[in-house]
């Protein structure tokens, strides 16, 4: 790479010119960057929601989720199939490899719902699942005036925001209907032999238009079509109908037919599905979700812009925000990477004490992470906490080939007699070269490895990576090109080198006394080693530490069929109960809306959205909030279950779940071990935000026909089941045009059956008259399960909770011994595990990512030193490593964690750079000018210890920043900030000892003979 610096050196002007193209580049790259809390991962998981009408939870496992079960069996790579069998509803999760083609299985799943012969009336829907699938944006609406809310949202809101380039949905909560309510006189209907389904398909006779051909007139082919309409309200009161048991009256006279109005009430209504609210106020509920590659900031700025439009007849506040949260995230990392790179700069300057070295020390900075911004635009990667974290970690490692260049040129310059010249310049850069070269190509691919690390973690810490390689090489092309033209024209008058200083004379000193001394030095070396693993075992183990949130989401789900005005009423006291907390914002409430986790509807169900104020403690406040809540619906609803925890932030799982998982196919016995599991769950103090997933039960009435009886009447069982179904449910007669618009119209009987006698007397019309249902089936109450869940095809409980504190291996081994010892029925088996089971693995690979960095790092060295020993000697350096990341992780009571092993990663490639600047520069000392081994390595030591001490501090300095942040959003850096800190610092003293000590024992030979 010589001909660079030579090349740059003579082309000074072009160089610059560059140099200000590749700014300019990388600030345009860099601001068009997408922002995001999260890099764009899609998971590898597909939801298949399965809509069947009216079924009960046995009937949508066994006719649908057990036959669509089966054939996703088949389908190549599927890791885990789970299903969730409800009321007319079922979800069956899938999970692939993250190397799945999801496009491809996507079309599989398609082709098997079409083969699985389901129910006529089965509707299913398959979702992808992603970061983006969360909603970016929870926003409450209320009106101004005497504003139409929701026609405002109709005609204009929502159709704008739909033009918003990233939108991917937004959905409306809240709303009210308008409808066409038909409410049937049963006893009149009764008396004509008419049930709601004949009533509904003679109104639907009356709304026809079907094309009848064409007639051929004067040479035009004209088509016909013949239409029925009634068209008004009022029409549709007159509407005549028929009935198999209606009299004929006297010959000339007209039928003795009844109108629709004579046996039922027509009138429009207003219902509401789903009642939304924010601080006890009535409001509509926006949710808002963003495609899987928009910009989420961006996006999110553009909703406000068009809700800011419509000020004047539409008011908003903002229950959840990801983007503030975004924002703040960016914030605080651009806040500590350049305070990073400010104290870098200061680094420098403490060691050169030259503030034009020290600015062109400090240019690779800028220049590096604008190239790399370049590179990560055109590869589409967003600018999020990853990428960020890359660079404020890449800061402080950035510089270190520009001050091993720049040092060496300002030493050469303050020797020379001759001064500046372009030779000087290219001569002390060629010196170095092969040290700067060797020691960022090992930085680099220490990073590689990372493709072996499997699942989440792999694809998370990808851009991570790429931010920090593209750094790390543009640094490199700067050190070689720009640093030496900046140098040539700023060190024309420098002061001449001064004698050796204090610190090089202690150094060689101990450099000496070490050679002599070696076995000191090396068993000294290993007690220190040995004796920080000491602090293992209280550092605890997790995958990323447990970071609080300042939103929390509550829920409760009062007893199966409970009504919505209960639920709501059960709400509004809660809700009165949070206004009267200090420690609490705001709420978003919603009554019977949809779950955006299972994707359920329910009347029984309050979902809230609560933001606590700052200086809140979450943890303390959680339980009081539970006990509050638990005490309201106690009162109110005997048997309501609830629910409050933190808000994820949809980032990778923190693992620090622990799962029970209960097995058999009695699910009364399965019922009473999980309550057994439950219960002992709860009492753990390490645990938080215990749920079960297997439901209660709840009454039912159930008919029984008997098929003979029926078979006598002439009785199908789907006319028993339509006639039932009738009585119970509102009949959908559609959408038809009436007094000049779109209504919905619905019919249902003036009386509900309200008991298992009044169903008991439902009369059904066979082909011999009416025959009461008791005559052709048995009713009787039974109890049943809302719920079936299974997990690859067997019936299943689970029982979860998360771990509180940092160290969820001890924690989940522990519950799973605790669960193992509790009396459970003898036909329901166990698993226990969760997150830590995962955490393992990916520990595993890290450490397997770690050994293959290892040896990729010796085959670079072996190449570039071409001597076998020459990279054992330098690799030793990494022995001692672990000293000082261990030490600092215990002072800093931070756990063991993903971010630290990548942490360690990364020390492997930054402590063998300080190796690779000493030993290159004793090989320069024995081959070019014939000196002994040990006069070797104390001049080596010496010469080098200024850049090898001002590279460690400069990236230490650096870090100092990140490691010390107490805001969210930056703990997935923190632990890697305070890792490579304290490794370095420790690496970085022994190095200078250990190396010097390695050389001669592996020249042992050579050493003695000199000697």
């Amino acid at each position: 790479m010589n001909f660079l610096t030579r090349f740059s050196l003579k082309n000074a002007v072009a160089v610059f010119i560059i140099s200000f193209l590749l700014i300019l580049g990388g600030a345009y790259s860099f601001s068009n960057l997408k922002v995001d809390l999260l890099p764009n991962i899609e998971f590898p998981q597909v939801s298949v929601e399965v809509v069947y009408p009216g079924a009960s939870p046995d009937d949508v496992n066994e006719q649908v989720t057990t036959k669509l079960e089966d054939k996703f069996k088949g389908i190549e790579g599927v890791k885990k199939v789970s299903s969730s069998s409800y009321e007319s509803i079922g979800i069956i999760n899938l999970e692939f490899p993250f190397d799945a083609d999801m496009d491809k299985i996507e079309q599989q799943l398609n082709t098997f719902i079409k083969d699985a012969k389901l129910p006529d009336n089965v509707q299913t829907k398959v979702n992808r699942f992603s970061f983006g699938s969360f909603p970016i944006y929870n926003i409450s609406l209320f009106a101004k005036g005497d504003t139409d809310v929701e026609r405002l949202l109709d005609e204009s809101i929502i159709p704008e925001l739909n033009k918003i380039q990233g939108i991917n949905s937004v959905s409306v909560g809240g709303t009210k209907e308008d409808l066409i309510r038909i409410t049937v006189d049963k006893e009149k209907a009764l008396q004509y032999g008419l049930s709601l389904n004949a009533v509904k398909e003679q109104i639907n006779a009356k709304f026809l238009s079907f094309p009848a051909g064409r007639i051929n007139a004067n040479e035009l082919q004209v088509p016909v079509r013949v239409e029925e309409k009634l068209g008004e309200v009022e029409k549709l009161e007159n509407l005549q109908l028929t009935s198999p048991l209606a009299k004929q009256g006297a010959p000339g006279t007209a039928p003795a037919l009844p109108l629709l109005k004579d046996i039922a009430k027509i009138e429009a209504v207003t219902e509401q599905a789903e009642k939304t609210r924010y601080n006890q106020k009535d409001s509509l509920s926006m949710a808002v979700t963003k495609k899987q590659d928009a910009n989420t900031v961006e996006v999110a700025d553009k909703v406000t812009e068009v809700l800011n439009k419509y000020d004047d007849q539409v008011d908003y506040a903002i229950g959840f925000d990801s983007a503030e949260g975004i924002k703040s995230s960016v914030e605080t990392l651009v806040k500590e990477g350049l305070l990073g790179a400010l104290f870098a700069s200061l680094a420098v300057l403490l060691f050169l004490r030259n503030i034009r070295a020290t600015i062109i020390a400090i240019i690779s900075i800028p220049l590096s992470l604008l190239f790399a911004a370049i590179f990560l635009n055109r590869l589409d990667i967003s600018l999020n906490i990853m990428t960020l974290g890359g660079m404020a970690v890449a800061v402080g490692r950035v510089v270190d080939d520009s001050i091993v260049v720049i040092e060496n040129i300002f030493r050469r310059v303050r020797r020379s007699k001759d001064g500046m010249s372009d030779e000087l310049v290219e001569d002390s850069t060629r010196e170095i070269l092969m040290a700067i070269t060797s020691s960022t190509i090992t930085t680099v691919v220490v990073f590689l490895p990372l493709g072996f690390v499997g699942g989440i973690t792999g694809e998370f810490f990808l851009p991570f990576a790429l931010t920090i390689v593209f750094s790390l090489l543009a640094s490199l092309l700067v050190a070689v090109t720009v640093v030496p033209i900046l140098a040539r024209f700023s060190f024309k008058k420098v002061p001449k080198e001064e004698e050796e200083t204090g610190l090089q004379r202690f150094y060689a000193r101990a450099i000496a006394w070490s050679l002599n001394h070696k076995a000191i030095v090396i068993i000294s070396s290993f007690v220190l080693l040995f004796g920080s693993f000491a602090v293992v075992p209280s550092l605890g183990f997790t995958f990323i530490p447990n970071e609080q949130q300042k939103t929390l989401v509550a829920a409760i789900e009062l007893p199966a069929s409970t009504s919505l005005d209960k639920t709501n009423d059960v709400s509004l006291k809660l809700e009165k109960m949070f206004a009267d907390k200090k420690q609490i914002k705001e709420v978003t409430t919603g009554v019977g809306s949809r779950d955006f986790t299972t994707g359920l509807k329910r009347e029984n169900k309050a979902n809230y959205f609560i933001n606590l104020k700052e200086g809140t403690d979450v943890t303390s406040f959680i339980k009081e909030l539970e006990k509050d809540m638990q005490r309201i619906t106690d009162a109110e609803a005997t048997g309501t279950k609830l629910g409050v925890q933190e808000l994820s932030s949809g980032g990778p799982p923190s693992n620090n779940n622990v799962d029970i998982d209960l097995y058999s196919n009695d699910l009364e016995a399965l019922q009473e071990a999980a309550g057994k599991v439950e219960a002992y769950m709860k009492k753990n103090k390490d645990l938080k935000y215990v749920s079960n997933n297997f439901t209660e039960k709840q009454k039912q009435y159930l008919v029984e026909i008997k098929p003979e009886k029926a078979s006598e009447y002439g009785l199908s069982g789907f006319q028993i089941l339509g006639t039932i179904s009738d009585q119970t449910t509102p009949v959908s007669v559609g959408t038809l045009k009436l007094d000049g618009k779109d209504q919905n119209v619905q019919l249902s009987y003036d009386k509900e059956l309200s008991s298992l006698a009044d169903l008991e007397k439902v009369t059904l019309f066979g082909q011999r008259g009416p025959v009461a249902l008791t005559e052709v089936a048995n009713v009787k109450e039974v109890e049943s399960f809302t719920a079936i869940q299974k997990l690859d095809g067997k019936v299943y409980a689970r029982v979860s909770a998360q771990i509180q504190g940092d160290n969820t291996q001890k924690v989940t081994q522990d519950v799973v011994n605790g669960v193992k010892d509790l009396k459970l029925p003898k036909d329901v088996s166990l698993e226990g595990g969760g997150g830590s089971d995962e955490t393992v693995k990916t520990f595993q690979d890290l450490g397997l990512a770690m050994l293959i960095a290892i040896g990729l790092v010796y085959l670079t060295m072996l190449i570039t030193f071409g001597k076998a020993r020459i990279p054992f000697i330098i690799l030793s350096s990494l022995i001692f490593v672990p000293i000082g990341s261990l030490v600092s992780l215990f002072l800093a009571k931070e756990p063991l964690s993903v971010s630290v092993m990548i942490g360690f990663l990364m020390l492997i490639g930054i402590v063998t750079t300080n190796a690779i600047v000493l030993v290159d520069r004793i090989g320069q000392n024995r081959d070019k000018k014939g000196m002994p081994i040990r006069e070797s390595l104390i001049e080596a030591g010496k010469t080098r210890l200024r850049p090898i001490l001002m590279t460690a501090f400069a990236t230490i300095t650096a870090l100092i920043p990140l490691a010390l942040t107490t805001s969210s959003g930056t703990l997935i850096s923190k632990g890697l900030a305070i890792t490579v800190i304290g490794g370095l610092t420790s690496s970085t003293l022994l190095t200078l000892i250990i190396i010097p000590v390695m050389y001669e024992l592996f020249f042992r030979k050579q050493a003695k003979q000199e000697r």
